[in-house]
């Protein structure tokens, strides 16, 4: 950046060219006889070289300083290397719109700075950190405080918590009185969290531990804002001194979630962006303007790297964001970004690829709060080490909020965080710096083995199983100590009275900056996420086009079979049963174009879960999602339409008329598009496919049974005519049966009595109104009924919540377990009653578990003795004082297994082959040899993505799919 700094100062210091010349001469003297000789004309052709590129590149930064402040926010320096003939490196300065930086153009930038993820990134980030640095400002930070956060939720214990029929019959009843104010029974209490308390610092990664069922989750969700809202919180949490109630939680942090919910038919690549469209860039904009004043003010020009990096992440409404290509690198999800994310039924990314799209999911947006919930999960060790390295990067060098919960991360892993928070039986045993934990544990007698990981050491000193092996105190007896044990322990650890201190300080407000809280919603401008949902539905619909053109083809061969059953030469006009051949054709076109719509059922229900989770994570409202789906839908509703009027119409023979031919046509398309409509009310109201099946079939039902086609109105009940003029059916009917009967030729004709005409003796006949504007009538409430019923499914989608609403469930020596803690207050509470009804099956099982570690420890001692198995059988028969059980012995033949040579191809994925790719097949196995033996346990190891489960899945004979070549042998005979 020399030239560029010369550039810029040459107009304002006059003598600043006469002292680089003398400094570069000095530098000269100073250069040794050796040096001189050895480079030769190289160097200083090559000096030449660097200084015109250092002067052209000064020249266009002062060409970009000189455009107005709208377009040099937009305009950068991108540098190429290109080379030449003698294999040398020259560097190409071009001047580029960011907005309009193209997909070569994005990669070759991430590829040329970003080789090796986390060592690259971690210079690119000091790099960033100096130019912000450089011109004194600051960076918006969040600290989040809890403080006596107590989370309880009510439980069902032992048989009360099977999905049985009275149980669930009982729950809806209790959870219908209960939203009146009517509690019939007490629930058990179960307390998750327990008044803990504790800080989350910025610039600092903190990491979560914690046993199963030990409530990190609940923590992450309660500081994320998306807790449950049938639990109960006491405390309070707050942002920067702020509550939960004064800005949006959900949007200034992320909550990353350690279930996988993405759509299948979409890449990985366009997962992420259109996650960054929904998300926006926050204040990114707002920062760089900053920072571009007062980079002209003090006359500095930046590094071209940084400043393309800025620019580009911080443009709005960009389809491809540089961000989405920045987190698919640090990630390693750059060599799938082409691979579609797949499904149970759809052949994809693997699973570890797809934990780590659920995180890039979130991490590509603005929000640098992340609480990121067993991101881990799937993944091998050193992917999780690179993951981990590059989000310390981010915290340490962008001043973010990162707090982690991880399973069993490895050392390394665990050396990257600077907090660690214990959370056991939902206590926090301990939060302070990594550094002093195994100190606290120490002073209460544990030691942590050399060759035994900290983490696990952790995951299990707190455990009644696990705690007595690491009691370091050899001189004195072991006695369990209790998590409420080491709770006050930590009080009066030097670390924990440190934090009481910093909590009894309130947050100074003044110090937070004010662009670090998100007070809207939705920061994304309505129309773009619009626009983003719109272009994300087109997608699916060109991946899901198989369903559209199967339902066309469906169209058209059931409309040449209506039209050979209704043959026009065989359909006369001469009396009122031929009338009624013509209404049973209107009926039969009336039902086929209603059950067209079937499909958007499980289309729909299949979109769901996704939805809910963006939903929630405030990605876009209900209406930008369902909007695009209705409209999109109309074109095809209008092919298939066209379809079955061309087939049908003349070939039945209806009025010839054009014009009633178009009023069909306006018909049968607003049923359609009514149908639709009311088969995503179903999925939308019902929301899985076993209740839609049932629920949606009885609604089906009635309105056919009501529609006035099955049952003439007039022999409809009085109690339930209101039903006939709900359903949607009696107006579609109305207007076809009116459109075809008021014709000229059923109309010129006089009926049996020789006094009606026949068209309106037939309508009587099957009470239909004879009012020719009961056409109108009847499609200006098809058209409403389409409409209202998209309303209402975006209503479905914006107020309730996803099926399968989480119940703790426990069971009865887990309750009894969790009511023995007399020192502090027991995590379950219930009613004196339930103790008893439960009192003699928890004592057999008390007892039944006494007897089984007793049984276990003579075994164990037994063996120790004499190593036969006739001595651990004869210790078991006593330690249990009854004779040992016989049991039948199965026939059992032990068969080893081989594979030589095993190859496993697929079809190329047309994404791949729009990139270039020339072969017709991707190769996922390749030459793998290798074999089982009985009794040898096998482990199959490798990173996320080299084709574990494609093995598996190939030597259990499971692929349906794919091309498999190789020998496979089950005790030397060839499985076919």
């Amino acid at each position: 950046m020399e030239g560029t700094e010369r550039a810029r100062a040459s107009g304002r210091r006059p003598g600043h060219s006469m002292t680089r010349s003398i400094s570069r001469s000095l530098s000269r003297a100073s250069w040794g006889m050796e040096e001189v000789f050895s480079a030769g004309s190289g160097r200083h052709s090559r000096r030449s070289s660097m200084h015109a590129d250092e002067d052209e590149e000064a020249l266009k930064w002062a060409a970009i300083e000189r455009l107005p402040t709208y377009d040099r926010l937009r305009t950068t320096i991108m540098k190429s290397f290109v080379e030449d003939n003698n294999n040398n490196n020259s560097n190409f300065h071009k001047q580029i719109d960011v907005a309009r930086l193209g997909d070569t153009d994005r990669q070759q930038f991430i590829d040329q700075i970003f080789k090796v993820a986390e060592e690259d990134n971690e210079k690119f980030l000091k790099k960033f950190r100096q130019r912000i640095d450089k011109v004194g400002i600051k960076l918006p930070t969040v600290e989040v405080r809890f403080e006596h956060l107590t989370i309880e939720a009510d439980c069902y214990i032992g048989d009360r918590a099977l999905p049985t029929l009275p149980n669930v019959a009982r729950n809806i009843v209790e959870s219908g009185l209960n939203k009146i104010g009517i509690h019939l029974a007490k629930r058990t209490k179960l307390t998750i969290l327990n008044d803990i308390s504790g800080i989350i610092k910025p610039s600092r990664m903190a990491l979560l531990l914690g046993p199963p069922s030990s409530g990190k989750t609940s923590l992450l969700l309660a500081l994320a804002g998306k807790l449950d809202p049938s639990l109960q919180v006491k405390g309070e949490i707050t942002y920067n001194g702020l509550g939960m109630n004064e800005f949006v939680p959900r949007k200034t942090s992320a909550y990353i979630s350690q279930n996988d919910v993405h759509v299948a038919e979409m890449t990985v690549k366009e997962t992420l962006d259109f996650s960054a469209r929904c998300l926006g860039v926050g204040t990114r904009y707002d920062l760089l303007s900053e920072l571009a004043r007062r980079e002209k003010e003090a006359g500095i020009f930046p590094e071209a790297e940084v400043d393309l990096f800025m620019k580009a992440t911080a443009m709005k409404g960009v389809e491809n964001s540089l961000n989405t290509d920045y987190t698919l690198k640090i990630l390693g999800l750059d060599i799938c970004k082409d691979t579609i994310v797949g499904d149970a039924m759809i052949r994809g990314i693997s699973g570890g690829q797809k934990k780590r799209v659920t995180t890039g999911e979130m991490i590509v947006g603005p929000t640098k709060t992340l609480f990121m919930d067993e991101i881990s999960t799937g993944l091998d060790s050193s992917t999780t080490y690179q993951i981990v390295k590059c989000l310390q990067q981010i915290a340490h060098l962008t001043d973010a909020t990162i707090f982690m919960s991880l399973l069993q991360p490895a050392p390394e892993t665990f050396d990257l965080f600077d907090d660690i928070i214990l959370l056991s039986e939902g206590q926090i045993v301990y939060q302070g710096p990594r550094e002093h934990i195994l100190e606290f544990f120490a002073t209460c007698g544990f030691r942590c083995p050399e060759r035994k990981g900290t983490a696990d050491f952790l995951q299990e000193v707190t455990s009644r199983k696990d705690q007595e092996q690491y009691w370091g105190h050899r001189d004195k007896p072991y006695q369990f100590v209790s998590v409420s044990d080491f709770v006050a322990h930590f009080k009066r650890f030097h670390v924990g009275m440190r934090q009481d201190n910093e909590l009894s300080v309130p947050f100074d407000k003044s110090q937070g900056h004010k662009a670090a809280l998100v007070y809207e919603k939705y920061t994304v401008p309505k129309l773009d996420l619009l626009k983003a949902s719109w272009d994300k539905e087109w997608l699916l619909m060109q991946r899901n086009s198989v369903v559209y053109i199967s339902k066309t083809i469906q169209m058209i061969v059931v409309a040449l079979i209506a039209s050979t059953v209704f043959l026009r030469t065989r359909m006369h006009q001469r009396n009122e049963d031929d009338g009624a051949a013509y209404i049973g054709a209107l009926i039969f076109a009336m039902i086929h174009n209603m059950f067209n719509g079937f499909a958007e059922l499980s289309l729909m229900i299949k979109r769901l879960p996704v939805f809910y989770k963006q939903r929630d994570l405030l990605f876009q409202p209900a209406w930008t999602f369902t909007l695009p789906t209705f409209l999109l839908g109309v074109p095809a509703s209008l092919l298939e339409s066209t379809v079955w009027m061309v087939v049908t119409y003349y070939t039945i023979g209806y009025a010839p008329e054009a014009s009633r031919f178009f009023k069909q046509f306006l018909v049968i398309f607003l049923i359609q598009q009514m149908a639709a409509g009311t088969f995503r009310l179903i999925a939308g109201v019902c929301r899985t496919f076993i209740i839609a099946n049932t629920g949606g079939a009885l609604t089906l039902l009635l309105i056919f049974l009501l529609g006035g086609f099955l049952l003439p109105k007039g022999q409809i009940p009085v109690w339930w005519e209101w039903a006939h003029w709900v359903s949607p059916l009696t107006y579609g009917y109305n207007a076809l049966a009116v459109n075809e009967m008021t014709a000229p030729r059923w109309m010129n004709r006089l009926a049996s009595n020789n006094v009606t005409s026949l068209g309106i003796q037939v309508l009587e006949n099957f009470d239909i109104p004879t009012n020719k504007n009961w056409y109108w009538i009847g499609t200006a409430s098809l058209l409403g009924f389409a409409v209202l019923t998209n309303v209402l499914f975006t209503f479905a989608l914006m107020y309730f919540s996803p099926p399968g609403k989480p119940q703790a469930v426990i069971s009865e020596e887990t309750a009894r377990e969790m009511e023995g803690d007399s020192k502090r207050t027991p995590r379950l509470l219930r009613l004196e009653s339930d103790k008893d009804a439960l009192s003699r099956s928890l004592s057999s099982a008390d007892g039944n578990n006494s007897r089984e570690m007793a049984t276990m420890r003579m075994g164990s001692h037994a063996n120790n003795r004499n190593g036969s198995i006739n001595g651990d059988s004869s210790a078991l028969d006593t330690a249990s004082g009854v004779s040992a059980k016989r049991g039948m012995v199965l026939p059992f033949t032990p068969l080893a297994m081989s594979f030589d040579s095993v190859n496993y191809y697929v079809d190329m994925p047309p994404e791949m082959k729009e990139q270039g790719v020339a072969e017709d097949r991707l190769q996922l196995l390749r030459e793998v040899t290798g074999s089982f033996r009985p009794g040898v346990l096998t482990a199959l190891m490798g990173v996320s993505g080299a084709g574990k489960t494609t093995l598996m899945d190939v030597l259990a004979g499971r692929k349906t799919g794919g091309y498999i070549e190789g020998c496979l042998r089950k005790s030397a005979k060839r499985k076919r």
